[in-house]
């Protein structure tokens, strides 16, 4: 199971292995300027998966957690909160699997602004509910 699958199972996506698969090759639709949330159904093309609301199930286990987590902003804190590995190597892997360009791996900050951004703007292609601050 990669990454991704992982923070989408956390998540409560109905995606197998295949669909995993098949979101990871969806493409990241333009941001909408003015659009309050992002993302209530997958991309063209893609096959239909359940609406996930993002926020919700995030600010749930967020109050739930015995931590401060800034999961809005940080990719560390994202990833703890779903309780999946946060390591710098985990998040590489992460970042290799979603596409990541190999001059900002070098640089783990850059990496982490773009791995955040990614994983949002993933979950919001492929049916999930992601407010638009958050894919910029």
């Amino acid at each position: 199971m990669g990454f991704f699958s992982k923070i989408l199972d956390k998540l409560g996506f109905d995606a197998g292995a295949g669909k995993v698969e098949e979101m990871l090759r969806t493409p990241v639709p333009p941001a909408q300027p003015n659009t309050a949330t992002v993302g209530a159904g997958p991309a063209a093309g893609a096959a239909p998966v359940s609406t996930v609301d993002v926020t919700a199930q995030l600010e749930q286990k967020a109050a739930a957690s015995g931590q401060k987590l800034n999961w809005r902003t940080s990719i560390v804190d994202l990833l703890k909160l779903l309780d999946i590995d946060s390591s710098l190597q985990a998040r590489k892997e992460l970042a290799t699997e979603l596409g990541c360009p190999p001059n900002l791996m070098a640089d783990s900050a850059q990496m982490n602004t773009w791995l955040h951004k990614a994983v949002m703007q993933k979950l919001a292609a492929n049916g999930g509910k992601v407010p638009a601050e958050l894919l910029d």
